[in-house]
């Protein structure tokens, strides 16, 4: 017969909301076969017809788990049906906990705990995608998820010196670049970072809109369209938000300058719930 694992027993709870023990009597007289065991329960009377797994899971939240000592870090979306649910307790609880498991071991089997909170909480789940950064060298990983959790940020910066990481200069440094990327929404860091195929897309655009003028006057048109995009998706060209006049590479330099260091915003990701669904 099959070995019955926790992970089997779990995954029959969320096909049928029946109890645990129930579901571990019914795999043991079906031998383990899944769907034998779901017809078992629903003949006994102690399953629910509807399979949570067949719901979609769009709602949710973003969460995080920063190691202690900034040496490493998580952000994570995890998927519910109903937005109800994203700001339950006990879902969060388990969102952050996944997101501390992760952090250890990124590769982690968390498909019984995911199955566990659907029957705990009565909705499908879905731990849709993650990322994790751990710091190369001198440097501090950090995170934030902005009011509601619909929103976070994680992000890598370097320094030349373990003193500068220390400093509560650079530390404020660092909450305000995840604060910049979370509000103006960058998607690389530097322009030389922006895909060949993006570049010449916006060239493309912009040469069309103004392709009735002289091919001289076009140039300097696309020159000037291709800057302001790099404003706008490159988070060192970017004004940054606490004082727009300044942009983000002249802050981080003027920080490093005064810390006597090189600081370095390494790299960044930005999640939204939905948007990986919606991709």
């Amino acid at each position: 017969m099959p070995e019955i694992t926790p992970a089997t027993v779990a995954k029959l709870r969320e096909m049928t909301s029946a109890g645990l023990m129930d579901c571990k009597k019914a795999l043991t007289e079906a031998n383990g076969d899944l769907d034998a065991a779901v017809d078992i329960l629903r003949k006994k009377g102690q399953a629910s017809a509807a399979r949570k797994a067949g719901r979609e899971a769009k709602e949710g939240v973003i969460a995080q788990f920063i190691q202690p000592g900034a040496s490493a870090g998580v952000l994570l979306e995890v998927n519910c049906e109903t937005d109800f649910v994203a700001k339950n307790e006990v879902f969060r609880g388990f969102c952050d906990e996944v997101a501390k498991r992760l952090c250890a071991d990124p590769k982690a089997d968390l498909e019984a705990f995911r199955v566990e909170q659907v029957a705990r909480i009565g909705e499908n789940i879905r731990i849709s995608r993650h990322r994790q950064f751990e710091v190369q060298g001198s440097g501090m990983v950090a995170g934030y998820i902005h009011t509601g959790a619909k929103v976070g940020v994680l992000v890598e910066v370097g320094a030349g010196m373990d003193a500068t990481v220390a400093n509560d200069e650079f530390k404020q440094l660092v909450k305000d670049i995840t604060l910049q990327i979370a509000a103006a929404h960058p998607s690389v860091v530097s322009r030389d970072q922006v895909p060949a195929d993006v570049l010449a897309k916006e060239k493309e655009i912009a040469s069309e809109q103004f392709k009735n003028k002289p091919p001289q006057a076009i140039a300097k048109i696309v020159e000037g369209k291709l800057e302001k995009f790099f404003q706008t998706c490159c988070l060192l060209e970017q004004g940054f938000v606490k004082n727009p006049e300044e942009t983000i590479r002249k802050h981080v330099e003027s920080i490093g300058t005064k810390l006597g260091d090189q600081i370095t915003i390494r790299r960044f990701v930005r999640f939204q719930v939905g948007e990986a669904i919606d991709a």
